[in-house]
C-alpha cells in the first residue's frame, strides 16, 4: 500500500496530567510518520478515571487544537483513546468444551464458542468484562497448543486472562471524547498500547514487564514466551509523589512538582547532601531552603512502593525470577534519575527505559523520543492494526484526511503554541533518510499482529445503553 492510500490515525491519551493527541501515518518501510502533536494539562482526571466532565473536555480540545496547530492541513475526526483507572482489574480462568462434530477438524467456530462461554465468569457488580485473552490451549491430553485449529480432538480447552472494568467509569471517558466532537473509534488498554510501542521481538521471547508509570496510575502487563500472562493497574504514580513532596517538605504543588522533575532522584544515596534549592517565602515570608538529600529520600520511599507492587504482581504469575528480558519502565514517571537502579535493586531484574521509537521514521525531533509519548503513539500501532487486518476502513467514512498531499508535508512550518514543550520543527523527514528494509516491517507488522490479535473483547459494546446480552 503507498503513502497516499495509508489512513492518517490519531492517538488520544487522556491522562490524570497531561492530555497527548498524536496524529500519525505509516510509510513504505512500515515506520510512522509524525503528522502532528499537541499536548495540554489534563484536568478533571484522578487516577486515570474521570471526576469533572466539563473539565475533562476542554482539556481534550485543547490537546487536538495543539495538534492541528502543529499542522494547519490535518483535520480530526477520529481518535483511538487509551483507558486505564484503578479500576482497571483482571484474573485467571480456565475454560473447557466438549466437541460435538469429532469427525471435523477444530476450526476458528470452536476457539469462539470457548471464548464466548467465559463471559459467565462471574465478576462483580457493576463491573463489564474488556478483554478475554486466550493464553494457551489444550487439546485432549496435548497441553501448551499455542494455535488449535486444524487439529483433532474430543475436549478443547484454555487458560484465559480475563480484563474488567467499571462500567460507569469507561463511559464517561466515551462520553468525554464524544462531547468534544470526535468519534472514538476504539479503547485500548494503556499498558497494551505502551508495550507496543516499546517492545520489539526479542522482548516477547525472553519475557518482559512493561511498566508505564504514569500521572496517577502505573499500569503494568506482563509477557512471556510471545503470550500476555498478566495486566495490572497500581493506583500510585507521579501524582501520589508530588503529594508526598507537598506534604513532606511543606510547599506548593507547582513548587513540589517542579522540584521532582528539576532536581529529583529515586535513589537517596546519589543525591548531594550539600546541596539544597531556595522556595521564595509565601507573603513576605522568609524563603524556604529544602534539602535535595531529603527530596530524594521522599521520592525513593514512594518509588520503592511501587516496585513493590510490581514484585507482588510477578509473584502472583510465579514470573518473578523468570523474566530474561528484564522490567522495561515507560511513561513520564520514568524520567527520574536512577530510576531503573531503584528498580533493579527491588526487583533483582535487570532494567531499562522503554523509548516509542521501535516504531517512528527516523530523523524525528529528539522531544518525540520520550516515554510519556509511548501510549500515545502505541495507539497509532493498535489503530494501524485494525486497518490492516480488515477490521476499520478509513477512507470515505469521513475520516482523518490531509488537504494536501503527503509529499508536500515537508515545507509545511509548524508552529506549537506555548505551553507546549515541543520543538516546533515538521516532524516529516525525506525518504532517504529510512533505512529500515521492507522484510523488518513485515515482522515488526507480525509481532504486533500476535500483540493485539489476542484481545477478543470488544471495548466499544461498553457503550450501549441497553442490558446486558445474554449468552446462549
Amino acid at each position: 500500500m503507498s503513502k497516499k492510500e495509508q489512513p492518517i490515525i490519531v492517538g488520544l491519551d487522556i491522562g490524570t496530567t497531561k492530555v497527548v493527541a498524536i496524529a500519525g501515518r505509516k510509510n513504505e518501510f512500515g515506520k510512522l510518520d509524525i503528522l502532528g502533536l499537541g499536548r495540554a494539562d489534563s484536568a478533571g482526571v484522578s487516577h486515570g478515571v474521570v471526576m469533572n466532565i466539563e473539565q475533562c473536555i476542554r482539556s481534550i480540545e485543547q490537546a487536538i487544537e495543539r495538534c492541528i496547530l502543529s499542522n494547519p492541513n490535518l483535520e480530526i475526526k477520529e481518535v483511538y483513546v487509551g483507558i486505564a483507572g484503578q479500576h482497571i482489574k483482571s484474573l485467571q480462568t480456565r475454560g473447557d468444551r466438549i466437541r460435538t462434530d469429532v469427525e471435523y477438524e477444530i476450526n476458528k467456530e470452536d476457539i469462539d464458542l470457548l471464548i464466548r462461554d467465559q463471559y459467565r465468569t462471574c465478576i462483580p457488580a457493576g463491573d463489564q468484562i474488556i478483554d478475554i485473552v486466550p493464553q494457551d490451549f489444550t487439546v485432549d491430553s496435548t497441553a501448551f497448543v499455542v494455535d488449535p485449529v486444524g487439529m483433532s480432538g474430543v475436549k478443547i480447552g484454555a487458560n484465559f486472562h480475563i480484563i474488567t472494568g467499571d462500567r460507569n467509569a469507561i463511559r464517561n471517558i466515551k462520553r468525554c471524547v464524544d462531547r468534544s466532537k470526535l468519534v472514538t473509534r476504539d479503547l485500548v488498554l494503556q499498558p497494551l498500547a505502551s508495550a507496543a510501542s516499546v517492545m520489539n521481538d526479542e522482548d516477547l521471547e525472553a519475557g518482559v514487564a512493561i511498566v508505564d508509570i504514569g500521572g496517577g496510575t502505573t499500569d503494568m502487563a506482563v509477557f512471556y514466551d510471545g503470550i500476555l500472562k498478566h495486566t495490572a493497574v497500581i493506583p500510585y504514580a507521579g501524582v501520589n509523589i508530588t503529594n508526598d513532596i507537598r506534604n513532606g517538605l511543606g510547599v506548593l504543588r507547582a513548587q513540589a512538582e517542579q522540584m521532582k522533575v528539576q532536581f529529583g532522584t529515586a535513589l537517596a544515596a546519589e543525591a548531594n547532601a550539600n546541596a539544597y534549592i531556595t522556595i521564595p517565602g509565601l507573603r513576605g515570608l522568609q524563603p524556604k531552603e529544602i534539602s535535595v538529600k531529603n527530596l530524594a529520600h521522599i521520592i525513593q520511599a514512594r518509588m520503592q512502593e511501587i516496585f513493590d507492587y510490581v514484585v507482588y504482581h510477578l509473584k502472583q504469575v510465579d514470573l518473578d525470577k523468570r523474566l530474561y528480558g528484564g522490567i522495561i519502565l515507560t511513561g513520564g514517571g520514568a524520567q527520574l534519575k536512577h530510576v531503573t537502579q531503584l528498580a533493579e535493586f527491588v526487583t533483582g531484574l535487570g532494567a531499562r527505559i522503554g523509548y516509542p521509537n521501535e516504531h517512528l521514521a527516523g530523523g524525528h525531533v529528539e522531544s518525540l523520543m520520550n516515554p510519556m509519548y509511548s501510549t500515545c503513539i502505541g495507539l497509532i500501532i493498535r489503530g494501524y492494526h485494525d486497518f490492516e487486518s480488515g477490521r476499520m476502513r478509513f477512507a470515505g467514512e469521513g475520516g482523518n484526511y490531509m488537504h494536501i498531499p503527503l509529499e508536500q508535508m515537508q515545507e509545511i512550518k509548524v508552529d506549537l503554541p506555548e505551553p507546549v514543550p515541543i520543538d516546533p520543527t515538521i516532524f516529516i523527514q525525506p525518504e532517504e533518510q529510512q533505512e529500515v528494509s521492507l522484510d523488518k516491517a513485515r515482522k515488526r507488522n507480525e509481532k504486533v499482529k500476535r500483540l493485539f490479535d489476542g484481545l477478543k473483547g470488544k471495548f466499544m459494546e461498553l457503550f450501549g445503553d441497553v442490558e446486558d446480552q445474554k449468552i446462549e
